[in-house]
């Protein structure tokens, strides 16, 4: 069961989720959602999440790789919020943590209240759209939040007209 949203009580406002991870859509997803944020007088939340890794029976080896996974995601993190404050003028909250991407996701919204809609980018690979995208669509209704998908072919110019 999902909580109440509170982006539009007195005191809240609402926030726009982005996924940052190596995708190539990923950035179309994050500058939409900037864009949206700053039009509508909302917030950024930029989530990198670290899959977990199965070496238990290297300890030594699964701590060294945790650490540098996490590493790398707060490195992420940080080049897309950098990106983020020089085009669009924004500050975007951060959120690292560890485990299966979907699950954090969801995690994430029930914890904030705040957070409105989920935006994410299609890949535009023969494929399918992308497999955060194919795991959420294939949610359903069941999903807590709106979902915007971002077309990953929209340059920066025709985000701005839409946004």
């Amino acid at each position: 069961m999902v909580s109440k949203r509170l982006s539009r009580e007195a005191g809240h406002k609402r926030k726009f989720l982005a996924i940052v991870d190596e995708t190539p859509e990923c950035e179309r997803a994050i500058y939409y959602a900037a864009r949206r944020a700053l039009a509508t007088n909302g917030s950024l939340v930029l989530l990198y999440t670290v899959e977990p890794g199965d070496f238990q029976h290297w300890l030594g080896v699964e701590q060294l790789m945790r650490d540098e996974q996490m590493a790398a995601g707060q490195a992420a993190l940080d080049a897309q919020a950098q990106r983020i404050r020089t085009t669009v003028g924004i500050e975007p909250e951060l959120v690292l943590r560890e485990g299966k991407k979907a699950e954090q996701i969801m995690q994430l919204i029930e914890e904030d209240q705040d957070i409105a809609i989920l935006v994410l980018a299609a890949g535009n690979a023969k494929e399918g759209p992308g497999p955060l995208v194919s795991s959420i669509a294939g949610k359903g209704a069941a999903f807590p939040i709106p979902v915007t998908v971002v077309p990953n072919a929209l340059s920066d110019e025709e985000i701005d007209a839409l946004a």
